[in-house]
């Protein structure tokens, strides 16, 4: 009865086995999951890779290069990054119509599949900007009053004061950035596209820049308004006096010239 006694199994040993399946199990998991998590992101990268550069050679290597190494119709893309890939390509501004002092906005001819492709290719080629996430430009809780501060100290002396644009030299132009999503507006921040600087975070950090798209949104989105009438390209008070200088005194004059000219008449009769 003592040798049985003595065999008999702790109430806790079937416990205690399961527990080290289970912590088997898991640092089984933890020791090959991610590596095939892994291995299946870096075929799936690999894939995009390849798949853009077939876009690529058929729709831009003409005027890039065969590599991205850039020609005498186009400029290099080794170390432009995804984000101006995006950019460029979600706009219709690449592929190009045809040369120019600058490219213009226009339908777009990819799906955003074959762009995120084409990005895929284009950031092999060299580090560059990084596609934003939506948490990285959706404005939402941005300070406004901060976004126009910045706005007019770094983007209105070509956008205009509520980015309505202007005119530059040599037949270049800032475009109009109404109804311009927020992820081409931060994108564009991010590369400078043609003729504009970019701002880099280490320039103008992300909250920065949701706070420009935030302000953008607020004064020249679908949902803005003028209450004023006649926003007369949103340059305030200069745009507004000269409109008011030249027809209202131009209306002053034709009254003053029917004034004389009925009091002439009545002195005849």
């Amino acid at each position: 009865m003592k040798k049985l006694s003595a065999r008999r199994r702790h109430p806790l040993a079937a416990v205690v086995v399961l527990l080290l399946a289970l912590a088997a199990t898991g640092g089984l998991y933890a020791a090959f999951a991610p590596a095939g998590k892994a291995q299946a992101d870096e075929t799936a990268q690999s894939l995009a890779i390849e798949e853009g550069k077939k876009l690529y050679a058929v729709g831009c290597a003409s005027c890039h290069g065969t590599g991205g190494q850039g020609s005498s119709d186009g400029p290099s893309l080794v170390g432009v990054g995804s984000a101006a890939v995006d950019f460029q390509v979600s706009t219709g501004r690449m592929p190009a119509q045809q040369p120019g002092a600058q490219v213009p906005k226009k339908p777009n001819i990819y799906s955003q599949a074959q762009i995120d492709q084409l990005a895929a290719y284009i950031a092999s080629l060299g580090a560059g900007p990084i596609t934003p996430t939506e948490k990285q430009y959706d404005p939402a809780g941005a300070d406004i009053a901060n976004g126009g501060e910045l706005f007019r100290n770094n983007c209105a002396q070509c956008h205009n004061f509520t980015g309505e644009g202007g005119a530059l030299t040599n037949g270049k132009y800032a475009p109009n950035l109404e109804d311009v999503s927020p992820k081409h507006i931060y994108e564009a921040m991010l590369t400078g596209p043609q003729n504009m600087p970019s701002f880099p975070d280490s320039t103008m950090p992300e909250k920065q820049k949701k706070d420009i798209i935030a302000y953008l949104e607020n004064v020249n989105g679908e949902k803005s308004t003028s209450p004023g009438g006649l926003k007369l390209g949103g340059l305030g008070p200069v745009s507004e006096g000269l409109f008011g200088w030249i027809f209202g005194l131009g209306a002053l004059i034709a009254v003053a010239v029917w004034v004389a000219a009925h009091t002439a008449k009545a002195k005849k009769s």
